[in-house]
């Protein structure tokens, strides 16, 4: 599966209705990935429920990916930080 980065939506700080909209826009047209890390799982996890559930309804999950990346930092140290990558899929066309 190509991993396109225009179908990603990076979850950060930033309310869920932002990352709702981008979300919509992408998934208008292809299926999209919501990646996040550390405390921002959570807000990745609300952004996919309020996608499926209030916006895009039909929609299914595809791909969820867990895993944990190690950050440098400024430091030197290293440190864990877990992730997860939501794959959101278009609406089943009747």
């Amino acid at each position: 599966m190509p991993k396109d980065d225009d179908s990603k939506v990076f979850i950060g700080k930033k309310r869920s209705m932002a990352y709702v909209m981008a979300a919509m826009v992408v998934l208008s047209e292809k299926p999209v990935r919501l990646l996040a890390r550390g405390q921002s799982i959570s807000r990745a996890v609300d952004v996919a429920e309020i996608l499926m559930n209030k916006f895009v309804s039909g929609s299914s999950y595809g791909e969820i990916l867990i895993g944990t990346e190690t950050i440098t930092n400024r430091d030197g140290t290293d440190s864990n930080v877990s992730s997860i990558e939501i794959e959101i899929l278009q609406p089943k066309k009747k």
